[in-house]
């Protein structure tokens, strides 16, 4: 149980931490229709991720619940890949880490859906139906980005390479996914790979936006996120989302 303890928080805490980035638009999207989409993205993943935490919970046994685990570790607990903490930068960058992450998430969450363990099951396949409107929407902005104007197309080329070299880390396996995917809770994620990529290629084809080398999205795959190495700016996010909760602990709405 403790494999999926870890895996699990690993899922906890990617979802949440996009759901905090996503959340930071509110109030400052690029037109309302917009916003308003990116911040349903985040209510979605703040699901997502409550349910991976409150299995995690269950798991761990500890009498902590979700919103412990959620707002009450420092930055080296946390499991989530270093993509989701990266900062927004403008709509382009976020949509751009957005259309990664939704790729990987919604290729994931369907093998998930055939895990031999129940509650991953039941998580991934209640997820998946929100994921499947999640890619869609992205896909559907890069392309027309992409492709649109000179300025856009210039812009969404450079958050490829930005973004290009955090996408390896999703697929590489260490020992709590291989023993997790031994008794086909999960799958490896480096199975993953070639769908992820497929579909990537495709839409990067009609959006006119240049692939890189494959090889270069594992520059920073090994740094270690799940593992507890983060970069600075992960401090920094946990410091202003979990403020409420560490100056008033116990506190109940």
């Amino acid at each position: 149980m403790v494999a999926l303890f870890n895996y699990c928080l690993r899922l906890g805490d990617t979802t949440h931490i996009l759901s905090h980035r996503l959340a930071e638009w509110t109030g400052h999207g690029p037109a309302l229709e917009e916003e308003l989409a990116t911040a349903n993205t985040a209510l979605d993943l703040l699901g997502q991720a409550r349910m991976w935490l409150s299995l995690a919970a269950e798991l761990e046994a500890a009498e902590r619940d979700e919103d412990e685990l959620a707002y009450l570790r420092d930055s080296h607990e946390y499991r989530n890949y270093l993509l989701v903490e990266r900062a927004n930068g403008h709509y382009g960058d976020t949509l751009l880490r957005q259309y990664f992450f939704d790729v990987w998430h919604y290729h994931l969450l369907q093998k998930l859906g055939e895990s031999a363990h129940a509650e991953v099951k039941a998580i991934a396949q209640k997820s998946i139906k929100e994921v499947a409107y999640h890619v869609r929407r992205s896909t559907d902005l890069v392309v027309r980005l992409g492709d649109g104007t000179e300025e856009s197309h210039e812009r969404m080329q450079a958050c490829v390479k930005a973004n290009w070299r955090y996408l390896g880390e999703l697929f590489v396996d260490d020992e709590i996914t291989r023993t997790l995917a031994a008794d086909a809770v999960i799958p490896l994620h480096a199975s993953l790979w070639t769908d992820c990529y497929d579909h990537i290629q495709a839409t990067f084809q009609t959006a006119t936006l240049e692939l890189p080398e494959e090889s270069d999205a594992f520059h920073l795959a090994y740094r270690g996120g799940p593992q507890g190495r983060h970069t600075e700016l992960l401090g920094y996010l946990l410091a202003e989302m979990q403020y409420l909760q560490r100056s008033y602990p116990g506190a109940k709405w």
